[in-house]
């Protein structure tokens, strides 16, 4: 299923396919980390970052940074499921959007319709912007669902 924000891709390449892989997977920690990338797929630096910039604005690669383990810097984290009417949907997700600590948030087909994931410094502010979502957002009701065990957070898209 497409997303109402997907736009036409270009077709990749197995030399974008390479390059995405290194971005992903082995991003090199150097001075000159396209010009490493390079020397492994076999172009030069200038040909990856070209390519990489192609793919940025095609919306394939939607960011190049670093990914933080939440937990050991002392945040918390839940899943939130909301009840929300179809109306009120728009209004909803800009309210969810607005916050920095939401990482996701997806409509789904269930009777709790919105799905996100909150980062906060506490499970006590992890508690007040829930509320503070769910009183501007007008939804009577949403479900913390806060993980007791995390088994996987890692994805990788093998090109």
């Amino acid at each position: 299923m497409k997303s109402k924000n997907s736009k036409p891709q270009p077709p990749l390449d197995d030399l974008d396919r390479a390059i995405l892989n290194e971005i992903q997977s082995h991003f090199p920690l150097v001075i000159r980390p396209y010009a490493e990338m390079g020397e492994k797929v076999g172009v030069s630096e200038e040909e990856v970052l070209a390519r990489v910039k192609r793919l940025h604005e095609a919306g394939i690669i939607r960011r190049i940074g670093a990914n933080f383990t939440s937990r050991k810097l002392g945040y918390t984290s839940t899943l939130c499921a909301a009840r929300v009417p179809p109306e009120k949907l728009p209004h909803f997700a800009a309210v969810v959007n607005r916050y920095p600590g939401v990482t996701h948030n997806y409509l789904r087909k269930h009777r709790y319709n919105v799905w996100f994931t909150l980062i906060a410094e506490s499970p006590d502010r992890l508690a007040e912007i829930i509320e503070e979502i769910r009183k501007a957002g007008g939804v009577e009701e949403i479900l913390s669902l806060p993980a007791k065990e995390i088994f996987k957070i890692k994805v990788d898209f093998p090109m």
